[in-house]
């Protein structure tokens, strides 16, 4: 009788890392602040043993936003993606138990999802701590096989956890170790992602396209989540890449569902293959679009002469902002603020300011008042990234990844006495798809243009009326 019992009652893991266990709200609290105390112990003690630095309790609640780069600058590049795969356990406990704590208090299970979420995590543990149970829970005898309902949130859950939890070492491994932005990154990782989920989601019974596509797309959301979480990406970059990570990320998940369905077991292991695989891709994989220089070219009309548009495009004052001002302007990306000069012709130094700092450009042709031509010697970070944290460790923003390299201005005159003014940027972008985000450049490049020529066309108009 006693080990009939003791067979049905729950494991110490099953309780913490199952999908069948209830949770009651004393077991969530302190389960919750048990691993919460072992998982800052561990952190706080490698921090303080490579870097020297302690992270105090009250810092670490800020909840993973303790382990920031520059807490980091002077340990081994391993230690940060070592502990991003050191958190993946208890991100995987804690949405487990905040899935059936959910259940518990009779909420549908996806309200557990709320433990991944950057902003709403804090709220959503907190919720779930307060409500009460809406029944008595059920002895561990009684704990039956899940329900056919319960079954298909439980593998989609268990599908989007293992597709998202493998983002972060992924990325952090392309991103701060390898310093890598090309295909293996943007294409594979997406991919590789939404395939293992849609296998999970479909492994214990077929399900259909569709919830194998929204299980897809969940993945790569919360992925991209825990990127923001995890201070790997911002963003204004994460909102870049999904139109594309989800077209991928629904082939991947339908690949998955594919080999899931497999009669051969030696077929549904070969989703392996990649997993092992993508890592050394990464490493292996060659610089990205170095040498590919493009070009971006804008065009407008001033109401004034090329000699009274000259002197402004050397120099000219504060551009103002406006509520108009594109999104990603407002959002953080660097936008033109004012421009000097140092001295003049061939040699002259001028200087473009943006919001995140200053383009530094030799002239290297002076021909007044029709072409001014330089290079680009240094250049400021591409945009502040919006993000939860007051630091991203994203290497693309200071590590050239976009580099401006030359750039230009033409003035010809009009029949009608006023200038056409055209400028023009020549740039490289080593991340792939390169084409991909050349759209995105050219966009964002084309908008500084127009900000600067329609600034420059205002003020030479201004001058001479």
């Amino acid at each position: 009788m006693s080990t009939a019992l003791d067979r049905s009652r729950p494991t110490v893991l099953a309780r913490l890392a199952g999908l069948r266990a209830p949770v009651s709200r004393r077991a969530y609290l302190s389960a919750g602040a048990a691993l919460m105390a072992l998982k800052y112990g561990v952190d706080a003690g490698l921090v303080y043993a490579f870097t020297g630095s302690w992270v105090s309790p009250l810092v670490y609640l800020t909840p993973l936003g303790a382990l920031r780069m520059e807490l980091l600058a002077t340990a081994p590049v391993w230690l940060l993606p070592a502990l991003a795969v050191w958190t993946l356990p208890f991100v995987w406990v804690g949405l487990s138990m905040s899935v059936r704590r959910a259940r518990d208090a009779g909420l549908h299970p996806a309200w557990g999802l709320g433990f991944l979420m950057p902003f709403l995590n804090y709220l959503a543990i907190v919720t779930l701590a307060a409500l009460p149970s809406k029944a008595a829970a059920p002895e561990p005898a009684a704990v039956t096989a899940l329900s056919g309902g319960d079954r298909q949130v439980a593998a989609a859950l268990v599908g989007v956890a293992g597709g998202a939890l493998v983002s972060v070492p992924l990325v952090a491994l392309s991103t701060l170790v390898l310093g890598d932005y090309g295909a293996s990154l943007f294409v594979g990782t997406p991919f590789l992602m939404s395939a293992l989920a849609g296998f999970l989601y479909n492994l214990r019974g077929p399900r259909t396209v569709l919830s194998t596509v929204v299980v897809g797309v969940a993945t790569q959301a919360i992925g991209a989540g825990m990127l923001a979480l995890f201070a790997v990406e911002g963003l204004i970059c994460l909102a870049m890449a999904s139109p594309l990570a989800l077209v991928v990320g629904v082939a991947g998940g339908l690949l998955g569902r594919a080999m899931a369905r497999l009669e051969d077991p030696a077929g549904r292991r070969a989703l392996g293959a990649p997993i092992v695989a993508l890592p050394l891709f990464m490493a292996a994989e060659p610089p990205t679009g170095h040498h590919v220089e493009r070009m971006v070219e804008t065009s407008i009309t001033v109401s004034a002469p090329p000699e009274a548009v000259w002197d402004v495009v050397l120099a000219f004052p504060d551009i103002p902002t406006t509520p108009t001002d594109p999104w990603f302007f407002q959002a953080g990306v660097a936008m033109p603020v004012r421009a000097r000069i140092e001295g003049s012709g061939v040699g002259a130094v001028r200087h473009c300011e943006f919001t995140t700092g200053a383009f530094v450009e030799p002239i290297t042709v002076w021909d007044p008042p029709h072409h001014l031509a330089f290079d680009v010697v240094s250049q400021p970070a591409p945009m502040t990234e919006l993000s939860p944290w007051q630091a991203v460790h994203a290497p693309h923003l200071t590590d050239g990844t976009l580099t401006s390299r030359r750039g230009e201005f033409r003035l010809a005159a009009t029949p009608d006495g006023g200038t056409r003014l055209t400028g023009r940027t020549w740039y490289t972008v080593q991340m792939a798809p390169g084409a991909w985000w050349a759209l995105w450049v050219e966009a964002i490049v084309h908008r500084v243009h127009l900000r600067v020529l329609g600034h420059i066309g205002a003020v030479a108009a201004g001058r001479v009326q």
